[in-house]
């Protein structure tokens, strides 16, 4: 890139007269209107200074649900899961495997199963007498792999909130690895069916979880499914206004390259800001024998698995963030969203760590009346009889956040245009930490009435807090006029922030 300075102008620069930090006044500004806004990514932000983007992670919970059925077993992965309304849905394959010999042998054929709840923390098993298996029809399979061969290995449905959808199309699906990825629908998602007999998609590997929605932002049809580029494991995406006709998207794009292999990609809208996706892959890397390695747990049943194919052994799996806004072009966080855990629980082992694709609210452990985010991971542990999900929770809005220490730090925006006449805030803070917050003109002059100095120190920790200013005057006169925000932070963590219309 080529730049020009006058001479006067770089005697002004070199004197430190002309803050070169802040772009000129003719940078269009960002329109948020009211939508909430997250620090997933560095798309709103100007200036950090002291201050830095802090990725967060989540907490193991209880085991939301045992695969110990006869047609469930040690190889249920895939998982799906949403809010119908009162109603928690989810589905997952069910597989029984096991390892003899040198590889792994299947005792059932694939059958997809569903289980739900009403809360998203206790899970039930629906005896939903549709097909039989071990000559009964007490089970919870809602596809076998003698009906539905396609899809039972990998089946990923979801609701279909697009305006007009017919009442038998209310709940639609994707799945397949022989032949391509097949469409399924159904109008209790229960009964399903497939809506044509060709696969919508050819062009892929689909030996994993791929996934559609309905994205009520652009209104239209998104899938990603699993696909090979220069030998390794990525993400293809196409977008659809039927469900039916697919048209090219390409791969995915990351703006700080690919973290490594993705297995999965568990991309989705995030419910509370729909204009942000977020990725959750299962992040793939075959780290070879080593010392640490083998300091692994069960190094015996590591090298028998090796013994087939290395990877078996010696390949590790584990969980990462991605977002985009978009849908195509991703910043990823290269460090682990969800790590292995300690050595003790077998969770270091290839297979295990897989998300499901969903994010579901949940009552907290601490306090029924506030919510938080679940979702459940698989726990393949070799040696057990059965395999299992655990729950994991997270703060709402809680996977990033602009942090600083106790010495202050700050960050600045990039021109904003917001509708509203209040400032909401999720953050949390120590017992002496706070958060200040100044509205600037587009030059980065402060605004009368709402300067650092004139807003009182906010502390707590809350996931929505309306900001206070200088005689409790609202952002009514600032609303659709171009401005930044500076927040100054002292020990302090801001997830997301939103302008809204006066309570």
């Amino acid at each position: 890139m080529n730049f020009h300075v006058s001479y006067p102008r770089l005697i002004l620069l070199m004197c430190g007269l002309i803050d070169i930090s802040l772009p000129r006044l003719s940078a269009e500004p960002i329109n948020l209107g009211s939508r909430r806004e997250l620090f997933v990514d560095r798309y709103l932000i100007e200036k950090l200074d002291g201050a830095q983007l802090r990725l967060h992670h989540p907490t193991p919970r209880n085991v939301a649900i045992i695969h110990d059925e006869p047609w469930e077993g040690k190889g249920c992965c895939y998982m799906t899961v949403f809010q119908d309304g009162p109603l928690y849905r989810m589905y997952y394959r069910g597989l029984n495997v096991e390892y003899l010999e040198g590889k792994w042998i299947q005792s059932n054929e694939q059958v997809t199963c569903y289980a739900e709840s009403d809360d998203g923390i206790h899970w039930r098993k629906p005896k939903l007498g549709l097909f039989e298996s071990g000559n009964s029809r007490q089970n919870n399979i809602v596809l076998t792999f003698a009906n539905e061969k396609h899809a039972t290995h990998n089946f990923c449905p979801f609701r279909d909130d697009r305006p007009g959808v017919p009442a038998a199309e209310r709940y639609k699906g994707v799945g397949g690895v022989i032949g391509g990825l097949y469409a399924y629908c159904s109008p209790d998602a229960i009964h399903w069916k497939k809506m044509q007999e060709q696969p919508i998609l050819t062009d892929g590997a689909f030996d994993s979880q791929n996934l559609a929605f309905w994205d009520s932002e652009h209104q239209l049809y998104r899938v990603f499914f699993r696909a090979f580029r220069d030998g390794g494991r990525d993400i293809l995406t196409r977008v659809s206004d039927d469900f039916l006709n697919w048209r090219e998207q390409g791969w995915l794009e990351y703006s700080s390259g690919r973290a490594n292999e993705h297995y999965t990609n568990q991309v989705l809208p995030y419910d509370r800001a729909p204009h942000i996706y977020l990725g959750f892959p299962t992040r793939y890397l075959d780290r070879g024998w080593s010392p640490s390695m083998e300091a692994l747990p069960q190094l015996e049943f590591r090298r028998l698995r090796a013994t087939s194919d290395q990877r078996e052994g010696t390949a590790l799996t584990d969980g990462v963030l991605m977002a985009s806004r978009d849908g195509r072009n991703f910043t990823v966080w290269h460090e682990s969203f969800l790590r292995p855990g300690l050595q003790e629980n077998n969770g270091w082992f290839y297979g295990s760590n897989y998300q499901s694709w969903g994010l579901v609210p949940t009552r907290s452990f601490l306090d029924d009346a506030i919510d938080e985010l679940s979702f459940y991971v698989n726990e393949i542990t070799p040696d057990r009889k059965h395999s299992a999900h655990r729950r994991w929770t997270i703060r709402v809005d809680g996977f990033v956040s602009v942090n600083a220490p106790m010495k202050g730090g700050e960050l600045v925006t990039k021109p904003i245009v917001f509708a509203g006449q209040q400032l909401e805030l999720n953050f949390a803070t120590s017992a002496a930490g706070s958060i200040r917050i100044e509205i600037q003109n587009p030059d980065g002059s402060s605004i009368e009435g709402f300067k650092l100095d004139q807003c009182p120190e906010i502390f707590g920790d809350t996931l929505r807090r309306i900001i206070p200013w200088k005689d409790n005057q609202t952002l009514a006169s600032l609303s659709g006029k171009p401005v930044r925000l500076r927040f100054f932070l002292k020990d302090a963590d801001l997830y997301s922030f939103r302008f809204e219309p006066q309570d």
